[in-house]
């Protein structure tokens, strides 16, 4: 009995520490934008959308290692239910909240002269301030920081319910509708929560989006992340059938049925 209780804690572990690691990276690349066409030698987009706004598919870094987080996030909602993906939810705010304002302290700390003297140039022999660039890499704007953790939270939450709606009306079967599905609808919200909080609600005057460039983004960032819950789809599987195996057939349908029952009244 001990040694089943030992692998349902591991089990649960492995995942957080996925989840965790993933969601915290996205927050700290996520200051890079790239150019997705440009990165597979195609032509940009120019996609026209409503407001005269031509747009192309510019995504943040993040949206590399997000992927990573919605699959985990559909397979501790399968086998640890609404609780499981609350509980490693709210720590996962907690804990880049904590990673955002230890950089923010660090940043405050007077720079070596001989770290400085050292990095004073780049490769090409041009005046280089590492100081400045590292806070320009790593410090990130607060409203940018509540509304991408804002938006996490509800996006977790919602998926969670989806999941679980679904897993009522298929019962154990169509993983995939439950898992895809629920991701889909979580994330529509998470694409423009962050926008209207970072750069509608919060923004200084000087840096606010009109509502209908909100908007536009918006549709973008979901095109890509409904493109990706697709692709990611038979990974679920292959983590299905792994996991499986570890727990014994018998102990994973039970923890998935432990799952749903306690998953049934959400709110």
């Amino acid at each position: 009995m001990k040694h089943i209780i030992d692998k349902k804690t591991n089990l649960f572990i492995i995942l957080s520490g996925i989840f965790l690691t993933n969601a915290i990276l996205a927050e700290l690349v996520g200051i890079k934008i790239f150019s997705l066409e440009s990165t597979f030698g195609f032509n940009p987009a120019q996609i026209n959308l409503f407001g005269g706004w031509t747009l192309d598919f510019n995504l943040t870094a993040g949206v590399v290692l997000w992927p990573v987080v919605f699959v985990t996030t559909d397979i501790i909602n399968e086998y640890f239910g609404k609780e499981g993906v609350k509980k490693i939810s709210y720590l996962t705010v907690i804990f880049i909240s904590y990673a955002f304002l230890i950089i923010a302290a660090v940043s405050w700390l007077t720079p070596a002269d001989f770290w400085l003297e050292i990095n004073s140039k780049d490769e090409a022999g041009n005046a280089f301030n590492m100081n400045y660039a590292f806070d320009k890499v790593f410090i990130q704007g607060a409203r940018i920081i509540v509304g991408s953790l804002v938006a996490f939270l509800i996006g977790q939450l919602l998926d969670v319910f989806v999941f679980h709606k679904l897993r009522i009306i298929t019962g154990s079967k169509m993983l995939w509708l439950r898992a895809t599905g629920s991701t889909l609808v979580s994330q529509l919200i998470d694409s423009f929560v962050v926008l209207l909080i970072a750069f509608y609600l919060l923004a200084p005057a000087d840096a606010k989006w009109s509502f209908s460039q909100v908007m536009s983004v918006g549709i973008i960032n979901y095109i890509y992340k409904f493109g990706i819950a697709i692709i990611m789809t038979p990974t679920l599987y292959i983590a299905h059938h792994f996991i499986d195996k570890y727990l014994g057939q018998q102990r994973a349908e039970e923890m998935m049925e432990d799952a749903a029952s306690k998953s049934s009244s959400f709110f």
